[in-house]
């Protein structure tokens, strides 16, 4: 077992900015995160891919290879396709590897695990062929593919245009959009334009004004207003997508992708017993951080989606001021003036971020489906059964779990927990901290009793 200065977990935008800039000041610093190479979900395979499909993809994700490259030459510790399986309170991170389980230390951690895709429960969204909007991109950013057939995009959020717009890149027309959002989105989001008009705001607004300009010119149908979604398969194949919108819609396709926002990946900070926000705002939890992006663990710092999705600068901004506060505690000298400029650079870059928030704001009825719909994919529990539960007595989300198994399969709640809290909350007419949330124990990531075996054998 190494003890580190730090550790850093995830190699997102977030992990990249901090991991560089410990390692360049005489940091001892371990980076782990579960995939092959360097760039999270954001700058996925940013080293090896492809220059047409780069140019798919776009500016932002090409300014990832910089920040990659500097990674590279910092003298960090790299380990990829590595998971950390179980993280303690003191700083133990406990790894599973192709080598097998080892056990590292730190003095500090950096938690930069990113956003999630907020789970879209609605009926008919366990049928195959269809997923998420990010796991279809994914697929383009990995394997160059786009889905064969017309392909209907269902939700809302800045994802959706995007990759609608680089499906059009890349040369794909047969394509709808289903757009989620309420018509009083926009008069409800006008008081937080003043402060988009600051920083980099503009440059954000005038990004996603781009996407919807290019979406029109080609000619892609957009229907708004979407409400009482529901897929059925169609009987040869593929899906029927229903839905009211202006007038009542039944559309047949070969692929549908469900957007709701994303949302920050918490499963670790949980485990480690991080204290937990509820944000109304961006209809999420989020870790308590303080201005150095510090949690209520004191040597525990959240960096990026995983804090309060604010998108990739911010995350690597966040990665260095929390670097530096790291630094700090480690007694290294850390230069004020460039804390400072780094806090206003991040400030800048979130200015559209209460906007955008509302005006992408999931409907209420997608948060509490009804009862057919499966809350739960792993066990295959309904919303009727949760609903019945609560109405029985159930506390919270841990009493469903012992009552219907929700939250015990392979996703440890992952999915599941956001129905469960918003369904707590609604039936039993409790704020969302009161619901609370699933608790969350290692293993993070399935691991089999006969490494632990092997493991333990190991031990002095």
């Amino acid at each position: 077992m190494s003890r580190w200065d730090a550790i850093v977990i995830g190699a997102g935008p977030a992990g990249i900015g901090g991991a560089s800039l410990l390692a360049e000041r005489g940091a001892r610093v371990l980076l782990v995160d579960e995939t092959p190479g360097p760039g999270g979900q954001i700058w996925r395979g940013i080293e090896t891919v492809p220059e047409s499909r780069a140019a798919i993809l776009g500016p932002d994700y090409r300014a990832g290879a910089a920040e990659v490259a500097r990674l590279r030459a910092s003298g960090a510790t790299l380990a990829f396709s590595t998971e950390a399986w179980r993280v303690e309170p003191d700083g133990t991170v406990w790894l599973r590897d192709a080598g097998g389980l080892r056990r590292e230390a730190a003095r500090h951690l950096l938690v930069a695990t990113g956003a999630m895709e907020r789970p879209v429960p609605l009926p008919g969204w366990t049928l195959p062929g269809v997923t998420t909007i990010g796991g279809l991109q994914i697929l383009l950013k990995r394997e160059g593919l786009l889905p064969r057939g017309p392909l209907a995009l269902v939700g809302t959020g800045p994802l959706v245009y995007l990759y609608a717009a680089q499906c059009l890149t890349a040369g794909k027309r047969d394509l709808v959009l289903v757009d989620t959002a309420r018509p009083g989105a926009m008069l409800a989001a006008l008081p937080h334009l003043p402060r988009a008009l600051l920083g980099h705001g503009p440059a954000y607004l005038a990004k996603g004004a781009g996407l919807l300009w290019q979406l029109r010119r080609a000619g892609i149908a957009v229907h708004t207003n979407a409400r009482q979604i529901g897929i059925e398969p169609d009987g040869d194949g593929g899906l029927v997508l229903r839905f009211l919108g202006r007038g009542r819609h039944r559309l047949r396709l070969s692929r549908i992708g469900l957007h709701e926002g994303v949302i920050p990946e918490t499963h670790l900070l949980r485990s480690l017993g991080c204290r937990m926000l509820w944000s109304a705002a961006a209809v999420a939890f989020h870790p308590a951080r303080d201005r150095d992006l510090c949690s209520s663990l004191g040597h525990v710092h959240v960096a990026g989606d995983a804090g309060g999705v604010g998108g990739a600068m911010v995350a690597l901004l966040e990665g260095r001021i929390a670097a530096m506060a790291i630094l700090e505690r480690l007694g290294h000298q850390v230069d004020p003036l460039l804390v400072s400029a780094t806090r206003r650079a991040r400030r800048a870059h979130l200015a559209a971020r209460p906007l955008i928030e509302r005006l992408y704001r999931p409907a209420p009825e997608l948060l509490t489906p009804p009862d057919e719909v499966v809350a739960c994919r792993c066990e295959e529990v309904r919303c009727g059964e949760i609903r019945a539960s609560l109405a029985a007595g159930a506390a919270g989300p841990n009493q469903l779990k012992a009552f219907l198994r929700c939250g015990m399969g392979p996703c440890q709640g992952r999915i599941c927990g956001p129905t469960l809290a918003q369904l707590t909350a609604r039936i039993r007419g409790v704020t969302m901290e009161e619901a609370g949330w699933l608790t969350v124990r290692p293993p993070l990531r399935p691991v089999s009793v006969g490494e632990i075996a092997a493991l333990a054998s190991e031990e002095p």
